[in-house]
């Protein structure tokens, strides 16, 4: 590895406690809990598909109200996006206390925004085209998360929304990392939400990738996904450390608009570049958050490439087993979900039904176990062959 640090190895980029919402709860103490304990958090439900009962992993937490919100702002994406800043606000405000001055900045990530009140707002249109009186176009805008979060903070610094379906949120922190190494800003606003909604719903059942039991990642009766839905952030500031983003790494396949790269490569080449970042080498490593969706081709895949770079003895896990796929979110959610292991010291689970698929290369699937646990990766793989793997590691 190259003696000269470049400017984002140089750059701290500590990850302060996560705001979450999730099918697991909103309280961190509660989300751990359900984590280490491998429990499940889906329900069924025909919503979406009437007749048709499928695994959903819904938010039942309260949320706020908006009838108070500019229309723009109301949709449920939104709402899931302020319950997670009323319990970043502790922390937002520490650290306001701290560097009254700072320049912070909101960069999310999304697959949906709003497209659930469009939706809703497209039943209700009449036949003379006309559209319900509450509809606004923005809500479904991708934009629409980090402009909603920007104003109802009041913050005045670089604010974007990133859509790469299911990397996206993952990929808000990386640019948070980025954005604190260019000196652009004091500490960012990152991660993402995304909502249940008729679109991905039915779209992930026209792929024929939903299945109707709870999933199975990496299990060889695994036979597609379920739909989740949740919002993640985290304050990302420029200090040294507690647990840090210590690197990153991103690569796009190109290989087909919603499968994977069968031989694993992409996949490969994004964990190697989190570590060439972070300067560590495959057995620094002690946990890996698996992308995990337990489709055929997804798990396949990732099995490859695991154990391509790390060999068969590094303990992982996927957690969309107790969530379901959060979509947008999952990058974000599942990296609060290693915050919560290094901070904990114990390794979530694997869940699934006990048959693991043979003619995969063998890995070696998490207890739920204490242990010194320093080194986590988290991947998140998305459509279009979009690869990110996060490396953090917990500093102090």
């Amino acid at each position: 590895m190259p003696n000269r640090l470049t400017p984002l190895q140089r750059q701290p980029c500590r990850l302060l406690p996560p705001a979450l919402v999730c099918p697991l709860g909103d309280d961190l103490v509660a989300i751990a809990g359900a984590l280490f304990n491998g429990r499940r958090a889906l329900v069924r439900d025909d919503a979406y598909t009437p007749g048709r009962p499928l695994p959903l992993g819904r938010v039942t937490a309260s949320l706020p109200e908006t009838h108070t919100w500019p229309p723009a702002h109301r949709s449920r994406n939104n709402q899931l996006l302020a319950a997670a800043l009323e319990r970043l606000s502790p922390t937002l405000d520490a650290f306001r206390q701290r560097r009254p001055r700072a320049r912070i900045g909101v960069i999310l990530g999304t697959s949906t925004s709003g497209i659930g009140e469009t939706e809703t707002a497209l039943a209700a249109r009449q036949p003379d085209g006309n559209w319900p009186a509450s509809f606004h176009y923005q809500r479904h805008e991708i934009g629409s998360p980090a402009c909603f979060v920007a104003e109802h903070l009041g913050l005045d610094g670089p604010a974007y929304t990133l859509s790469t379906a299911c990397t996206s949120s993952a990929r808000a922190l990386a640019s948070a990392k980025r954005l604190l190494a260019t000196g652009a800003c004091d500490a960012v606003i990152a991660g993402g939400a995304d909502s249940l909604c008729g679109l991905t719903v039915n779209g992930f059942a026209s792929l024929e990738a939903l299945s109707d039991n709870p999933c199975q990642p990496f299990s060889a009766n695994r036979d597609g996904i379920n739909l989740g839905e949740a919002a993640a952030l985290f304050l990302v500031t420029a200090e040294p450390g507690g647990i840090q983003l210590s690197g990153y790494g991103e690569t796009s396949d190109a290989y087909h608009i919603s499968a994977p790269r069968p031989d694993g490569l992409g996949a490969v080449a994004a964990m190697q570049a989190a570590l060439d970042m972070a300067r560590l080498s495959p057995g620094n490593i002690d946990y890996l958050n698996l992308h995990g969706t337990a489709t055929r081709q997804n798990d396949s895949m990732e099995a490859l490439a695991v154990a391509q770079l790390f060999g068969h003895d590094l303990p992982c896990s996927s957690t969309k087993a107790l969530t379901g796929h959060t979509l947008g979110a999952c990058g974000a959610l599942e990296a609060a979900f290693c915050w919560l292991t290094l901070d904990a010291r114990r390794l979530p689970p694997q869940v699934h039904d006990g048959k693991i698929d043979p003619q995969l290369p063998t890995l070696t699937y998490a207890d739920a176990i204490r242990c010194d646990v320093t080194r986590v990766m988290s991947n998140a793989f998305a459509f279009g062959g979009n690869n990110i793997a996060l490396l953090m590691e917990r500093l102090s």
